[in-house]
């Protein structure tokens, strides 16, 4: 089963250790670095509601064969994602329904800071903030 972890040796973690050189901030890193795409975020936010199929996440994502199974499978490689073959065709869910919790952490921590940077340039500017649309 491959995984945050992945292929490569960790090093030992010690009190000593630099903090880039302790296994539990490699994998949290890869993690992050990982979901860094906005490519992969988006298939993230597809597959929140559900298994799709790799043509209609192509479909989705206006990308090519060759780009969409490469984000794919980085973000399987991670752990993230489970595949399943039916045919010919490849489908994809999230392994684990946190993923989707993360996701929604995110957005809610990226809506509060821009709602207090609008604030503030409000403030600046001695304009009112424009009203709140749906995201």
């Amino acid at each position: 089963m491959e995984s945050l972890v992945g292929q490569e040796e960790m090093p030992a973690r010690t009190a000593s250790a630099p903090v880039r050189a302790d296994p539990v901030y490699v994998v949290k890193a890869r993690l992050f670095r990982t979901l860094g795409h906005p490519v992969r975020i988006r298939i993230l936010e597809l597959l929140r509601d559900g298994e799709r199929g790799v043509g209609e996440l192509q479909t989705e994502l206006n990308l090519d064969s060759s780009g969409t199974s490469q984000h794919l499978s980085a973000l399987r490689q991670l752990g993230l994602l489970d595949s399943r073959r039916e045919g010919t065709s490849v489908y994809y869910r999230i392994k684990d329904p946190r993923v989707a919790d993360l996701l929604a952490v995110a957005k809610e921590i990226l809506t509060a800071t821009l709602t207090d940077s609008q604030a503030l340039l409000s403030d600046l500017t001695g304009e009112p903030p424009p009203t709140n649309r749906a995201a």
